[in-house]
């Protein structure tokens, strides 16, 4: 009987064990999940924050940029980086702009010289994303008047050998409305007073807006850029006159300058700055006109710019150069290098350059130009401001490099501007004030000088043969 009742007992105890042990197991594997998920989130956590705050955003260059590189295709690329911009996630310049860097520019003090290109937002919806990034000025578009799907895919091409790509995109664009909404709705409910004006809504920063024209409009027709001016002037800091993109019908081709010819720009520019103005007198606002041009400008052509602008007097306020270029260095190694389209990055460097200086000695010094073109370092931002470049332009690089370019570029000028104790303005006003053209009116009071001097030459030889004539008298 009490053998039979211990082997009860045993045969009750036996589960009743096993459950202890199954719930001593489960308490382990839920510790060690509880650790493991506290680990996966501190780590993603952390992750996150240097992401975030990470100014010069090493982990996007090194990591995410060449990830994404690999995996999409360049336009899916591009339209991932630009929403997680417009969302916010994304990483934000932290640190105030160096001293050295401010620069002048249309009676607004910058706070530091480095721009975003046309063509990474065009629809306008990363604005902010943008200016968070440390840019000092964001331009958007290039935007027509109707939507338009632009050219066929694929139409973007990587040439990573070259640092450079292609495009043909070919305007895509949702058009003036669409485009309108996105800047309308940044604009706060009750203004503040702290924005100077400015359609940036940041001090020490300029908004753009770059404006093409549709596919199908006619190619000498000026009414789609004053459109642009209408709808947009009362939300840019600056309108931008792009006739210089190689992928629309009558903007340029490899012959012909489009409408970067003389007499087609006089009337492109005397429209729009008209429709400035107009616009200008029912509102706020009265945004700077710039003009973008070509790379591919020989000396005719560089003639032809600066005579269309100095004859549109007071009303072009400036001069982008450059857009991409038709051109092929025969050092280029990437496997997409025939491809039709815009070449921009490295290979345009030079090519940008030569413009500037062609442009700057034919400029007087109140036209100033940004340079833009194989931007990727302090040292190529300074070859620019040396060559007369008020301020500079990223397109390229941004895409490779990724969010952290603009503060790495801008702590690499900060640290040479140190070394060799100087600033950014001090660079651009030499480089202007050696090179620049003389401006209409200092023209004209260098020729009453040379008519004084020429008079007082004339009084010098009549008083001389006056005297002579007075001796052989006497």
């Amino acid at each position: 009987m009490a053998s039979s009742l211990r082997l009860t007992v045993g045969r009750i105890r036996g589960p009743f064990r096993s459950l202890r042990n199954f719930t001593s197991a489960s308490e382990s594997a839920s510790s060690f999940q509880r650790v493991a998920y506290v680990t996966l989130f501190t780590l993603t956590a952390g992750v996150g924050v240097v992401y975030y705050f990470d100014s010069r955003a090493a982990i996007h260059r090194y990591l995410i940029a060449p990830v994404i590189r690999n995996l999409l295709d360049p336009e899916s690329g591009h339209k991932l980086a630009v929403s997680a911009l417009e969302s916010g996630f994304a990483p934000r310049d932290m640190f105030p702009d160096d001293e050295r860097l401010k620069i002048e520019l249309w009676g607004q003090t910058l706070s530091n010289p480095i721009g975003l290109a046309a063509g990474f937002d065009k629809d306008g919806r990363a604005v902010d994303g943008l200016f968070n990034l440390g840019f000092g000025w964001v331009e958007v578009g290039s935007v027509t008047p109707k939507p338009q799907p632009g050219n066929p895919r694929p139409r973007v091409f990587h040439l990573p050998e070259d640092s450079a790509l292609i495009n043909r995109y070919g305007f895509p664009s949702q058009g003036h409305v669409s485009v309108l909404s996105h800047l309308r709705a940044r604009l706060p409910t009750f203004p503040s007073t702290t924005e100077d004006g400015l359609a940036s809504l940041r001090q020490g920063r300029l908004l753009a807006i770059n404006l093409g024209k549709n596919k199908e409009s006619q190619p000498e027709s000026p009414d789609d850029f004053i459109s642009g001016v209408h709808a947009f002037a009362p939300y840019a800091d600056v309108l931008v006159i792009n006739v210089s993109s190689p992928n629309t019908p009558g903007l340029r081709c490899v012959w012909l300058q489009g409408l970067q010819k003389r007499d087609l720009l006089v009337h492109l520019l005397c429209s729009v700055v008209q429709a400035r103005d107009e616009t200008s007198a029912s509102s706020m606002r009265r945004p700077k006109l710039v003009l973008k041009i070509s790379p591919d400008l020989d000396s005719d052509g560089m003639d032809d710019i600066a005579d269309a602008v100095g004859t549109v007097k007071g009303g072009i306020d400036g001069v982008i150069v450059s857009n991409t270029t038709v051109q092929r260095p025969a050092h280029l190694r990437g496997a997409n290098h025939a491809e039709q389209g815009g070449l921009s990055g490295s290979p345009l460097l030079p090519l940008a350059l030569n413009v500037v200086r062609g442009l700057r000695k034919r400029l007087p010094a109140e036209v100033p130009i940004i340079g833009c073109g194989g931007i990727s370092s302090g040292a190529d931002a300074l070859a620019f401001a040396q060559a007369g470049a008020t301020c500079i332009q990223l397109y390229t690089a941004f895409g490779y490099d990724g969010a952290g370019i603009c503060r790495r570029i801008k702590d690499e000028l900060t640290e040479e501007l140190t070394r060799t104790d100087t600033t950014w303005r001090t660079i651009v006003e030499q480089a202007v004030r050696e090179n620049a053209a003389a401006s209409p009116q200092s023209a004209s009071v260098q020729q009453l000088v040379r008519q004084a001097e020429e008079i007082q030459v004339l009084l010098n030889d009549l008083e001389e043969r006056m005297r002579r004539d007075a001796l052989a008298q006497a």
